[in-house]
């Protein structure tokens, strides 16, 4: 059956991404060859949410305490881009990557299904 997720940023600027994604966060990686890196990512879920609006997909990295990793990464001088707002269910924030671009945290608040496996 399936032994992963395969999961894809578009970036302005991929290169100076590519390197805070290994650099900064500190995610280990392969080169696929020409500096092309794909990191390792930790356990993952899918959730399908309804809408009655245009489809389309979200990428959450998902973490137990949102203010603690907000105070690492605010000490390592990367920006929030938006603060922690509580939806209930879980607690969002996002930090910019040097593109420019979002990158979303999630904590959740409900039961995970990357547990499962533990």
């Amino acid at each position: 059956m399936f032994n992963g997720a395969h999961v894809i940023v578009y970036s302005q600027d991929a290169d100076v991404d590519r390197a805070f994604i290994r650099d900064t966060l500190g995610f280990a990686g392969v080169d696929a060859g020409g500096g092309w890196l794909i990191f390792k990512l930790p356990p993952a879920e899918i959730a399908v949410h309804p809408t009655d609006g245009e489809a389309r997909l979200e990428f959450y990295l998902m973490c137990d305490n949102i203010e603690n990793l907000l105070a690492e990464f605010t000490a390592k001088g990367i920006e929030i881009s938006q603060e922690v707002s509580d939806q209930g269910w879980g607690l969002l924030a996002s930090i910019r990557l040097p593109s420019g671009a979002d990158l979303a945290l999630y904590e959740p608040r409900h039961p995970v299904a990357y547990d499962l496996d533990r």
